[in-house]
């Protein structure tokens, strides 16, 4: 009896292993399924096969899928659950106009993605950041008109992108930066805008060892003077990257102060066009980004900071305004640290440093020169970037000892320099340029 049962057991285990593998070797009866054993490829067709939808019932051994030249609308997330092994996805010549996010962020494995001539208009660029393996990408021949900056950033083994034949207007910088192997890059006949915005595209495609063809297809579409320019020889943009000053103005300049010590920073840049001016803040151990003005200036205030900069029911102790400067009040050694200005407009950005340090030594050289770094009274409060060498660290010290002090006649304190005393404020100009 027992040996009856355990023969029974066995034939019953044995006919689940063989339904378990015919499903998994399961082929939509539209479709055509081919195993290549000595290449352990195994291939799906169903294309030119009139179908509205992904068919399901696929192989999920599948390596490579074909759905091109039918009439698909849409891709959702479970469109591809259950060929999860797929090396190729085959979909141009169809009618694609949406996919959901997350159709194709489990395909790992994907080395190929053809998705061309269709009608596209918004992709889930998220989805590729798993597709580490993509060689391949096809997009051309859509409806996509912009590609996110970050869209590639994990594609290391991508060498070719086709995004030529789409409504794109501009590419932003970056955009190709990230895939070391990219040897084919298709991206003619888009309506590209030749603003500055896309002066670093024309420099790619005058210097880069990648391949473009149709380079002369490659035109601009705006603005009207342009309009059927090549991008990569005939237009001529009058563009340049911001050229950045800062200067420093402390509570000595006979300004009026409120209390204790006070600091303004002037950064101007110019470039063309006129590019906006943002700060980094480095400071016990946080980082504060400020990308405009937070206050409004004062007319004909210039060098005043003021009264409430750093009251108890002020916002916040770093003050933007208009203009780029910023007005620091009441300055602590809680505010040591280093401060970048950023000039950023559509060609590039670039930055300047200070590195700002308080102290209270008799002699305003000693932390200094204990750690073998040459102090020096400063000859000029311009820290023009451009006039130093990148790897130029120069140290300016400035003395903001009281000599006395007296009331002003709206409460504020008004304070005079003493040439040698308790507290002084050390400028660590860490000059350099940093383009992006």
């Amino acid at each position: 009896m027992f040996v009856k049962r355990g023969r029974t057991m066995d034939l019953l285990f044995c006919l689940a292993v063989a339904f378990l593998v015919a499903e998994a070797q399961a082929c939509p009866e539209v479709c055509v399924c081919v195993a290549r054993r000595n290449y352990s490829r195994h291939i799906a067709d169903c294309s030119y096969k009139d179908l509205h939808a992904v068919p399901t019932g696929l192989p999920s051994n599948a390596t490579t899928l074909t759905l091109s030249v039918n009439r698909i609308t849409s891709l959702r997330e479970e469109s591809f659950v259950d060929v999860g092994n797929l090396q190729g996805l085959w979909l141009s010549y169809n009618e694609i106009g949406a996919i959901g996010k997350g159709t194709f962020s489990f395909l790992a494995q994907l080395r190929n993605l053809d998705l061309s001539h269709n009608q596209i208009t918004d992709f889930p660029w998220q989805d590729l950041r798993n597709l580490t393996a993509l060689e391949l990408l096809k997009l051309s021949n859509n409806r996509l008109e912009k590609v996110p900056p970050e869209a590639f950033s994990t594609l290391k083994e991508l060498r070719s992108l086709w995004l030529n034949d789409n409504r794109l207007t501009v590419l932003s910088e970056g955009t190709l930066s990230s895939m070391p192997l990219l040897s084919l890059l298709q991206i003619n006949n888009n309506p590209f805008n030749c603003s500055c915005k896309i002066w670093w595209l024309k420099q790619w495609l005058e210097s880069s060892s990648v391949s473009s063809p149709e380079k002369d297809s490659i035109t601009c579409a705006t603005p009207k003077n342009l309009k059927g320019h090549v991008l990569g020889r005939t237009v001529a943009l009058e563009c340049t990257l911001p050229s950045v000053q800062l200067t420093y103005h402390s509570s000595l300049d006979n300004s009026v102060l409120h209390d204790g010590l006070s600091l303004l920073l002037d950064c101007s840049a110019v470039g063309k066009p006129q590019p906006e001016i943002g700060w980094k803040i480095q400071v016990s151990g946080q980082t504060v980004a400020i990308n405009g003005p937070n206050v409004e200036e004062e007319e004909e205030e210039g060098d005043k900071l003021p009264a409430d900069a750093r009251s108890e029911e002020s916002p916040g102790r770093f003050l933007v305004f208009k203009n780029g400067s910023m007005a620091i009040s009441k300055f602590s050694k809680a505010d040591e640290g280093i401060y970048t200005c950023r000039a950023v407009n559509d060609v590039g950005s670039r930055e300047v440093s200070v590195n700002v340090v308080l102290s209270s030594s008799e002699n305003p050289a000693d932390d200094f020169l204990q750690n073998d770094i040459q102090a020096s009274r400063p000859q000029s409060k311009s820290c023009d970037k451009e006039e130093l060498p990148k790897s130029e660290e120069k140290v300016v010290v400035i003395y903001l000892t009281p000599k006395g002090s007296r009331t002003t006649p709206n409460g504020g304190m008004f304070w005079e320099p003493w040439p040698w005393g308790r507290w002084f404020m050390v400028f660590s100009l860490a000059l350099y340029t940093q383009s992006s």
